[in-house]
């Protein structure tokens, strides 16, 4: 229950955010291409959440997304779960850790591969107590780069 709440809290959220800001990238995005205002924006936001086709967009930079917006949202969420995304990490499962790969694009048949990587290599993620956001997710991006199957995922 404790998770589709979660999963609930984060359509919502993600899809009333994308509708204030534009549906951004996406099928969605795509089919609603030129046109403003919070009805068009929320069903563009809607499109993308329900078809699950902007994570592929952003990994892979098309259907108009920016690849390099991956990591950027994965930053700003890593601003305000940092403590919570390093102990799921140090475990090597949890829902701040799996929201982390949802957010870099990281497909449900790799995730516990993701979740591995990160737990055995903990301190090269977090290098110090002092480690930022920003670097944290460098180091993460820097270890996908040299695995075989996360590299795919890296931008």
């Amino acid at each position: 229950m404790k998770k589709v709440l979660f999963s609930a809290m984060v359509l919502v959220g993600s899809t009333a955010a994308m509708a204030e800001a534009g549906p951004g990238c996406g099928l969605g995005a795509q089919v609603f291409k030129g046109k403003s205002g919070t009805v068009s924006h929320v069903l563009a936001a809607t499109t993308n959440g329900t078809s699950g086709n902007q994570t592929f967009g952003m990994t892979s930079g098309t259907l108009g997304c920016d690849s390099s917006r991956t990591i950027q949202v994965a930053t700003l969420y890593m601003d305000s779960n940092i403590d919570k995304v390093a102990s799921d990490m140090s475990k090597g499962d949890g829902e701040a850790l799996n929201a982390l790969a949802e957010l870099m694009g990281i497909e449900s048949k790799d995730k516990a591969h993701f979740n591995a990587l990160l737990k055995n290599n903990f301190a090269k993620v977090f290098t110090s107590n002092e480690t930022t956001s920003d670097e944290a997710i460098q180091n993460i991006v820097a270890l996908m780069k040299q695995d075989d199957v996360l590299k795919s995922y890296a931008v």
